[in-house]
Parts: C-alpha cells; structure tokens; sequence
C-alpha cells in the first residue's frame, strides 16, 4: 500500500475496524517516511464464475437475471421482494462456494429449482414447465410426481 501523499510503500497499521456495513475492513494507516495518516479499506474478492450456456457461449455471470426468472415464476404468489432478494443471494453465494472459474447453466437452474422447491409450489411448477421444456403433458405429469414426492 503505497501513501498518498509522498507514494512511499513503508507504513503501520494504526487501527483496525468493521466497517458500518460489516462488507469491509476499515484500516488507519501511517506513513513511515512523512508520518501522515490515512484510511484503507479491504474487501473480499468475490470470485464470479463465467456461465457456460447450452450451446456452449460464455458470458459473465448475472444476478438479475436469476432475480428476473425467479420473481416472474413468483408473479401472483405471497412472496416478498426481499424474500426472493434472499434467494437470489444465497443461489449466487453457492454458485461462489463452488470455486468454479466455468459453471454450466444447469447447475444455476438446478439451484435455482431446489430453492423454490422449499420456497412456494406454485412458482416451482412455473419454472420448471420452462426450465424443463417439457415436449408433453406426461413429461409435466412425471415432474410433478417427483415434487410430490420430494414433499412427503
């Protein structure tokens, strides 16, 4: 960490503190060369994997776009923005925990199914008939049944 002031690399740690949000750590620092004080902060590195689409393209990681699956198959259902807030952070922090540089679009959705497995009925059936892209009824039928089971 080089000072701000006179660019020298030599400096102490003076005092360390959470940060109001409690994402960071908020460091005072002192320069050893002109004695002058000043305030890092370190955050974690959040390390995104790159999605792999089914016809294998690869493009960056999106959160919004799990929110945006998510809250329209909850679209009429009782459930809060910050209950799907929630859920789009714990899928995007298991998608994290994984240390995958490369993550395959049906890992994502398989999450994504689990968490509103647990979460409503209702919007899990939505997402999965698009999910799924079931080609019949039957198809329906036998995921259905699944669910039920996974429920009993």
């Amino acid at each position: 960490m080089n000072c701000p002031f006179c660019s020298n690399g030599e400096n102490k740690v003076i005092d360390s503190r959470i940060s109001r949000d409690g994402n960071a750590i908020r460091r005072r620092r002192e320069c050893l060369n002109c004695h002058k004080r000043f305030t890092t902060y370190e955050y974690v590195e959040d390390v995104i994997p790159v999605v792999v689409k089914k016809d294998g393209r690869r493009e960056e990681f999106d959160r919004t776009k799990i929110f945006t699956g998510i809250k329209k198959a909850c679209e009429k259902r009782p459930i809060s923005v910050e209950t799907i807030e929630d859920a789009v952070n714990r899928i995007e922090q298991e998608c994290q925990e994984l240390q995958m540089k490369e993550i395959p679009t049906h890992v994502i959705g398989e999450k994504i199914m689990e968490t509103l497995h647990t979460l409503d009925a209702v919007a899990y059936v939505r997402f999965a008939s698009v999910y799924r892209e079931f080609r019949d009824v039957n198809e329906f039928m036998e995921e259905l049944k699944g669910f039920l089971k996974k429920d009993a």
